[in-house]
């Protein structure tokens, strides 16, 4: 039984949220230092926790006739929610990217990542709609998302971030095409007005590079939650909750990414292994004739110990050779 309430009022209190963050919090334009920061990661993250406690008491009542248990309920949005936290990790990667070679001024880029953050909310909700009603209708779909998760962590071992040319990149080539650009930045305008013509700003060329990455991630990461729950409100909501802490995220971690050096062939593992427990209940189903499914909770165990095994590498690496780190 569908509960249309629930769903305006996490929308209305994610509205809200983020109204605060902007007109109050930001209204001017100030570049955030890592104790902010860090503040409003423990902000974010301590508000996911407790709508993950809301969950596992009130899930019946939420959604009523769901097939999930409160606890099963909960535990499922708190895997989906550590998935989907640790995926951002490499947002930030790339992000760190794209502000340098644009070479974005620090007092600017919290409002990128604002309507870059709003933005992605939009296209992921429409995703995770889309997503849903496939699954729903066509379960060879899933074999899709499966095999797609585990190439790409595969590919994730290999690929290295390699500096971008602003100019030649192809989303600002588009924007060029569409309308003229302005040569310097603009304040914290997206677009200006001159001589009676709207002008885009390279601002606005940043936004719409980090509208189009968030769109390539959401690929990989909206059907990593999938491997989790099928439930959309869970898959929904804890994409919501990781992405309202990226722009946090990214400035704790922006200036330390090179401390992280083994995140990424964490991240890597994480993916393939989601890719793997999708695939699991056809595979065995078709080798031995019972569906298989790999326990929730055990998901949330190798995702957590993935990124703890990761930081403790990292930090121990770190300290037996610190240059390596600073370069």
């Amino acid at each position: 039984m569908e509960t249309t309430w629930i769903w305006i009022a996490f929308n209305i209190f994610v509205l809200a949220m983020l109204a605060l963050d902007l007109g109050v919090f930001h209204r001017d334009a100030h570049e955030v230092k890592v104790k902010e920061a860090l503040a409003w990661s423990v902000v974010w993250i301590a508000l996911a926790l407790v709508f993950n406690v809301v969950i596992y008491y009130y899930w019946d009542v939420m959604r009523p006739g769901s097939s999930y248990s409160n606890s099963e309920a909960a535990l499922a949005f708190l895997t989906g929610y550590l998935i989907e936290k640790s995926l951002s990790v490499d947002n930030v990667f790339v992000f760190v990217l794209i502000f340098s070679s644009f070479a974005v001024p620090a007092i600017y880029q919290h409002r990128v990542l604002f309507w870059g953050v709003l933005g992605a909310l939009i296209m992921r909700g429409i995703m995770i709609a889309a997503g849903t009603a496939l699954l729903s209708t066509f379960h060879w779909i899933i074999w899709i998302f499966g095999g797609f998760l585990i190439i790409t962590g595969l590919r994730m071992l290999k690929h290295e971030d390699a500096p971008m040319d602003p100019a030649q990149h192809s989303v600002v080539r588009l924007l060029r095409r569409i309308m003229p650009m302005t040569e310097n930045y603009e304040g914290q305008k997206f677009t200006v007005v001159r001589n009676g013509v709207r002008m885009a700003t390279p601002l606005f060329a940043v936004l719409l590079v980090v509208e189009f990455t968030d769109l390539i991630f959401a690929v990989d990461s909206i059907p990593a939650i999938f491997a989790v729950t099928l439930d959309p409100f869970i898959v929904y909501t804890s994409n919501v909750f990781a992405i309202l802490g990226l722009r946090a995220l990214y400035f704790v971690l922006a200036g330390a990414m090179g401390k992280f050096r083994y995140l990424k062939p964490a991240l890597a593992f994480i993916l393939t292994f989601v890719g793997i427990k999708m695939l699991t209940p056809d595979v065995t189903n078709f080798l031995f004739g019972e569906k298989m499914k790999i326990p929730v909770v055990t998901s949330l165990g190798v995702v957590l110990g993935a990124l703890v095994i990761a930081i403790l590498a990292s930090w121990w690496a770190n300290r037996r050779d610190p240059q390596t780190s600073a370069h």
